[in-house]
């Protein structure tokens, strides 16, 4: 439904996925199950979904690599074997060390720590300030004055977000651009057509040499050979 590549990208972050929870013993985003679970406790407590929609984040991500990155990502999450243990998962949310895997991925693809992470942060800020905004009172009539009560907000976002955030939190944000998915690139044309032809081309193989496995063994079956036999001698 969302293209070849997206959807290649999906697979590869599920298998991610699954190496982390089987390391782990427990699955990735419990925090924000946590905190669905913790909403529905409090009277009239509204949940919101408040990141961007994953096929845009993926469709941007990989609009904006080039193929040997698209390449490099891939066989990096392929093999992705190193164990991973719960003290890992704590030193990780040491500040410094996290600034330094961020540092280290926006060396490494600048591009896609744009998409992923910059891009996010912005639509993350913009979803938490319209949450945020004051509450409009009901009014007993049409003179009677506005008034307004602040609204209550718990945001639960990833550590990685909180730097970009804080930055974003008092600036005019508009989301409109990073909300479009940007026209595919010649090259990701041509890709999608070598590997379209490649997987039909060996289709079509497959079906011929299991078509053509089949004739032979029809052919060499006994009562096969025998009803040709009687064929070629019926009388002209």
């Amino acid at each position: 439904q969302n293209g070849v590549m997206s959807g290649l990208m999906q697979m590869l972050l599920l298998k991610v996925s699954a190496h982390i929870t089987e390391q782990l013993g427990m699955a990735p985003g419990g925090e924000f199950r946590e905190a669905f679970k913790e909403a529905s406790k409090v009277p009239f407590c509204k949940f919101h979904l408040g990141d961007r929609p994953i096929p845009v984040t993926f469709k941007r991500a990989i609009a904006a690599l080039s193929f040997w990155q698209k390449v490099k990502l891939a066989w990096g999450l392929c093999f992705l074997s190193d164990p991973i243990s719960k003290d890992d998962v704590e030193k990780c949310k040491q500040k410094d060390l996290l600034e330094q895997m961020m540092a280290e991925m926006i060396g490494e693809f600048p591009d896609l720590h744009r998409t992923i992470v910059s891009e996010r942060d912005i639509y993350l800020t913009y979803m938490l300030k319209q949450a945020a905004k004051q509450i409009e009172l009901p009014r007993a009539s049409e003179n009677e004055p506005r008034k307004y009560i602040p609204a209550v907000v718990v945001g639960v976002v990833g550590m990685g977000h909180v730097p970009g955030i804080e930055k974003n939190w008092n600036s005019d944000l508009k989301i409109q651009e990073i909300m479009s998915v940007p026209p595919p690139s010649a090259s990701s044309k041509v890709f999608k057509f070598v590997l379209k032809a490649t997987v039909f081309g060996l289709l079509g193989y497959g079906c011929y040499r299991i078509g053509h496995r089949t004739v032979q063994f029809v052919l060499s079956m006994p009562a096969t050979q025998s009803y040709l036999q009687r064929l070629t001698e019926v009388p002209q």
